[in-house]
């Protein structure tokens, strides 16, 4: 299958041909360039308008008025968070308590800007050089698009830690070239935005890094991970996020992908997964029963903190329980257990 699937590169036209299998969906016009899909929306950030739930005033801290939202949707970071900590869950979505940017998810952030760039160059032209190269310029537009990621070096008069910063993510990307031939590959679709309804009314949605369309139809959907792989008792946790997007290409055109496949650039290493209808089907079951958690804790403002060892890079522990702190008022109208009920 990666034969096949590598294969689409020299086939005349590339990303420009229509592939034999029906397209995936093209990115939703009005989405605006984002980390998280409309309605989920990056912590700290304000849903899209034109997705979002009626927005209810809310205080996020320090005087400031922010907006709560009901949950709308689930992407597959905010199904992890919930999973992770029902409490996390609630003040990135619910509360929209900022967040200060980090060193390596603002890194992750530029590796998979240019890693989506370099493919708009002529394949001969996919070179580790270029990519690099493209580095200086995508991190003056993440920048201009989130002027928070200067905070990050504020610190760093000289520039020293900045060039370190940089110099990684040179490494990084160059790593990429060990992993995969980008000579030989034309993706269908890059940062591709999917979004399904289940007949449960359940809306998932999520941003996939790139789809690669085989001659044959087959389909290969592949994320970039800029940390290191997971030791093997953890790679179903790392398949989560790979089995959700393969659950809504299922749902959208009915075509079970061919391969799902995790690339760590951080440590070298090419996870994969070939996943069958019944491994779909599960996820689709995990998920509701996750989403009438969600909808129970939502009406009934109840949102447990879940203490596990990630505690110590959460941003909010001053709001937290666990570490002394009082969460902020509840936004949203509160349903007493059984009320309504006959």
């Amino acid at each position: 299958m990666d034969s096949s699937i590598d294969e689409a590169a020299a086939q005349p036209g590339g990303a420009g041909r229509t592939p034999p299998a029906t397209p995936l969906p093209a990115p939703d016009p009005a989405m605006p360039a984002a980390t998280e899909p409309a309605g989920e929306a990056a912590p700290g950030t304000a849903p899209s308008p034109a997705t979002a739930p009626a927005p209810v005033p809310a205080t996020g801290g320090a005087g400031e008025e922010r907006s709560a939202v009901a949950p709308a949707s689930l992407s597959p970071s905010r199904a992890s968070d919930f999973m992770q900590c029902p409490l996390l869950y609630r003040f990135r979505v619910i509360d929209r308590l900022p967040e200060k940017p980090s060193e390596a998810a603002t890194r992750g952030t530029l590796v998979h800007a240019v890693l989506e760039r370099l493919f708009d160059a002529p394949a001969g032209e996919r070179t580790a050089p270029r990519a690099k190269a493209l580095i200086p310029g995508q991190w003056d537009r993440l920048r201009e698009s989130r002027p928070e990621v200067t905070e990050l070096f504020a610190d760093d008069p000289e520039g020293e830690r900045l060039a370190g910063w940089l110099a990684e993510a040179e490494r990084l990307v160059e790593r990429w070239f060990s992993l995969e031939d980008p000579t030989r590959l034309e993706p269908a679709e890059r940062e591709l935005f999917v979004e399904a309804e289940l007949e449960s009314g359940l809306r998932l949605r999520g941003i996939i890094d790139r789809v690669d369309v085989a001659p044959t139809g087959e389909v290969r959907i592949v994320d970039y991970k800029t940390g290191k792989a997971p030791r093997p008792e953890y790679a179903e946790g790392a398949l989560f996020q790979m089995k959700f997007y393969a659950l809504v290409v299922w749902r959208l055109k009915r075509v079970v992908p061919r391969r799902l496949q995790l690339v760590y650039l951080g440590s070298g290493d090419v996870l994969t997964y070939d996943p069958v209808l019944a491994d779909l089907e599960r996820v689709e079951r995990k998920l509701h029963a996750l989403w009438e958690a969600i909808e129970q804790a939502t009406r009934s403002g109840d949102w447990r903190p879940r203490p596990t060892k990630l505690c110590g890079w959460c941003d909010h522990q001053a709001h937290c329980p666990e570490f002394g702190g009082t969460p902020p008022p509840y936004p949203l109208p509160v349903t007493a257990p059984g009320a309504g009920t006959v």
